[in-house]
């Protein structure tokens, strides 16, 4: 491909872009960005195992034995579509905790009804929401 060919391609496929403020192109930028990560975001939502929950937890800085537990307990009390790291996370910035604490409290099977209401609640804003 020639340089010519190559500047002339540029210059068409910019043309709907060109009169845009650099602010414009940033927010365009982020816009299209949103647009690429919504389903990955999505497929993380939805599509969660419990070896993927261990794993996220194992990169927290749990041990197998601790995030397995953590897991477990999580399935029990039908929290899996909430995801154990981020039940550990929010437990964590709920109650001033380091991330670490948080997940030993629920380890040692502690914190599991604030944890409940905590999600209770949130699910219950998220439906007065969309309403």
């Amino acid at each position: 491909m020639s340089n010519h060919k190559r500047i002339s391609d540029f210059e068409e496929k910019r043309k709907h872009l060109k009169n845009l403020s650099d602010e414009e192109l940033k927010a365009r930028f982020w816009a299209l960005g949103e647009q690429i990560v919504e389903p990955l975001l999505e497929m993380g939502r939805t599509y969660t195992s419990p070896s993927i929950e261990r794993s996220i937890l194992l990169r927290m800085g749990f041990s197998s034995i601790e995030a397995t537990k953590i897991v477990s307990e999580t399935i029990t009390r039908g929290l899996m579509g909430k995801g154990a790291g981020h039940i550990v996370y929010r437990l964590s910035k709920e109650k001033g905790l380091t991330i670490r604490e948080a997940g030993l409290e629920l380890y040692e099977n502690e914190m599991w009804d604030e944890v409940v209401a905590l999600f209770k609640e949130a699910d219950k804003n998220e439906t007065v929401e969309s309403k």
